[in-house]
């Protein structure tokens, strides 16, 4: 299972086409800041799921959580922007939260810098930095987990 990770689009939305035409995922993720951005691509590819969740620049009114816990390919994957979890500051917050839940991979955005790495427990954190300049995909198979980062 392929899966690709965008955050803070900021209006940016050809690498996200791009990167959905190259790799042809079974999932998308958009960490949020311009939400509406990942649901104009997602509006080109009915048929592959998109799972959002909002940013601090997207605006006080939305009801969607922002943070979520969803399963793909048998993993825990636990996604938020970041800015709740102080990200810029460190990522304890963040890595605390994934550790309670038993996430097998954490990903946020927020700090605009991509970060790919796998901690000595297991867990793997994602940035995937900012969608005008790279994204992540992470391939899940036979049980096994990979994560990397890609340049638009």
């Amino acid at each position: 299972m392929k899966i690709l990770v965008f955050s803070d689009s900021h209006r940016s939305l050809s690498g996200m086409y791009a990167a959905i035409d190259l790799h042809k995922p079974q999932q998308v993720i958009h960490l949020g800041d311009m939400m509406d951005d990942a649901e104009q691509v997602a509006e080109h590819y009915p048929m592959l799921p998109f799972c959002l969740v909002p940013g601090n620049c997207d605006g006080w009114g939305t009801t969607v959580p922002v943070k979520k816990e969803i399963k793909l390919g048998g993993k825990s994957v636990l996604l938020s922007h970041g800015h709740r979890w102080g990200v810029k500051s460190g990522y304890a917050t963040a890595i605390a939260d994934a550790r309670a839940v038993g996430a097998d991979i954490l990903l946020f955005g927020h700090t605009h810098v991509p970060l790919c790495r796998r901690l000595e427990d297991g867990l793997w954190m994602m940035n995937p930095g900012p969608a005008r300049s790279s994204y992540g995909l992470i391939e899940l198979e036979d049980g096994d987990i990979s994560c990397t980062l890609h340049q638009m």
